[in-house]
């Protein structure tokens, strides 16, 4: 009997293991400001820019497969437990260009606060993705 408890609690396990992060969860990647040390104001700006609308397309798509892989999740424990060979693996390349992403957007940041540019970043990325959402959510 605990010999099937050990395999269930294993099996368990690796599937969880297997899981997509969510995108709140995936840590910047650390990204050095000399990158961006010949940027003026205005490049840094069109930078931020470009990070932001890119990190927010990813945010969406990365939560959408976090939140399939639960529900798959929750179906395998529950009733048909081959259904976790569905999972797809863990974190791919999208994940990986996130957190590259947001290593970028903190560094272009330092940069434009060393330069005194007035543009206003947040402290934390994820604002950003959660203004547009609540913005998305009001205009639907």
């Amino acid at each position: 009997m605990k010999i099937h408890q050990t395999i269930g609690a294993g099996l368990a396990v690796l599937m969880l293991a297997g899981c997509a992060s969510s995108p709140n969860k995936i840590a910047a990647q650390y990204v050095s400001p000399m990158a961006y040390q010949s940027y003026d104001c205005d490049q840094i700006a069109l930078e931020q820019n470009r990070i932001e609308r890119r990190t927010g397309e990813l945010y969406q798509s990365l939560k959408k497969e976090a939140n399939a892989d639960k529900w798959q999740m929750g179906v395998g424990l529950i009733l048909f437990w081959p259904t976790l060979f569905l999972l797809e693996g863990g974190d791919g390349p999208e994940a990986t260009e996130y957190a590259r992403l947001r290593g970028e957007y903190n560094a272009i940041s330092e940069v434009s606060i060393s330069k005194k540019c007035q543009l206003q970043f947040k402290e934390d990325l994820g604002d950003v993705i959660k203004e547009e959402n609540q913005e998305d959510a009001i205009s639907n």
